[in-house]
């Protein structure tokens, strides 16, 4: 047996012998290569249970899912760097066994979740919530179908874009104590679209808000919110500023709703640029009653039909000839685009 084979063999069998987490001379530095882990219910991929699969993911791991509907329960905590991907939202479905409230926990007190990204794969309710996060950093949702509540709490930089939540039969997505970015999503079917609470800071761009029975955005406490190109449509209320939030909602589209903005004497509102068609009033000072405030309305705000191409079958875009472009510094007001002429895609 030559030196190279001899070494070798014993380097292997210190390794063995001190066990996982410690170090052997001449070995520091060498850093694994991020894996992709596969997860199929037919045995095809290297885990069948999604929560075996992240367990066992290290630092820069891609899990993987495969098509399928899955009776499993699933909670990422103490992990770093790590990305959930399904086959498509359409393809997997994460059913939960009903034995906790929630389908889908991230982080976990005391221990957290850094870095975590969830896409293409649609997750149930259970309890009423679906997906939870909590005590985590830099956690990113994307192309998911969250049926039921999206729960955040003690959370910092959580960007959710391109997603559809929709019939919780409270709200939609609450965000406590958290930091968050919502972005080109579709919210549906809820009792309120979003609810923002304690000291949160949210941003919401382009987003389609629409049948909440309550309002579809409540801003309350001591939170913060940016409100800009939005489309708050067909609920009970466009948005609430409530408590002593803080709010800037410019280039929104409310329409179709029994009120528009309500608020609070106590918040801090500044407001622009929006366009207003609603059932009631477009204004309303929180009390007991609520009552009409004209007075409030910004002199930049619009009050007409959007003219939406067909609100019927939730198309919320602007039609081709829409005048509703370049306001405020904005391309367009609201959440979509406008719908592109027929002779303009020949």
């Amino acid at each position: 047996m030559n030196f190279v084979m001899s070494r070798l063999l014993l380097i292997v069998a210190v390794c063995s012998f001190v066990g996982p987490g410690v170090t052997v001379a001449g070995t520091e530095g060498v850093v694994s290569s991020p894996r992709t882990i596969t997860v199929a219910l037919d045995g095809s991929g290297d885990f069948s249970s999604i929560q075996e699969a992240v367990d066992n993911a290290g630092k820069g791991d891609t899990v993987l899912i495969k098509a399928g509907v899955y009776p499993q329960d699933l909670t990422v905590h103490s992990k770093e760097r790590l990305k959930i991907v399904g086959a498509g939202a359409e393809k997997v479905v994460l059913q939960g066994r009903g034995q906790m409230v929630g389908v889908l926990h991230v982080g976990k007190w005391p221990y957290g979740a850094t870095d975590i990204e969830i896409s293409d794969l649609t997750i149930n309710e259970h309890g009423g919530h679906a997906l939870g996060i909590f005590n985590g950093h830099r956690i990113t949702l994307r192309h998911l179908h969250v049926k039921g509540m999206v729960f955040s709490q003690q959370v910092q930089d959580v960007r959710i874009e391109d997603c559809v939540i929709g019939g919780s039969e409270t709200t939609g997505a609450h965000f406590a104590d958290s930091q968050a970015v919502l972005v080109r999503n579709f919210i549906h079917d809820n009792d309120h679209g979003i609810n923002v609470t304690g000291k949160s800071s949210v941003r919401f761009e382009h987003n389609v808000i629409t049948r909440s029975l309550f309002e579809a955005v409540v801003i309350g406490d001591q939170s913060a919110a940016v409100l800009v190109n939005n489309t708050l449509v067909k609920n009970g209320g466009g948005a609430a500023f409530l408590g002593t939030s803080r709010i800037e909602a410019m280039g929104n589209i409310v329409s179709f709703n029994t009120i528009g903005f309500l608020i609070a004497s106590s918040s801090q509102t500044r407001v622009g640029y929006n366009l207003f068609f609603n059932g009631e009033t477009n204004y309303m000072r929180a009390g007991s009653p609520n009552r009409p405030a004209p007075e409030l309305k910004a002199d930049s705000d619009l009050l007409m039909d959007p003219r939406f191409v067909d609100a019927e079958r939730d198309d919320f875009r602007l039609p081709p000839d829409t005048t509703l472009l370049n306001v405020g510094g904005l391309p367009y007001l609201g959440a979509l685009p406008p719908r592109q002429s027929v002779s303009t895609r020949q």
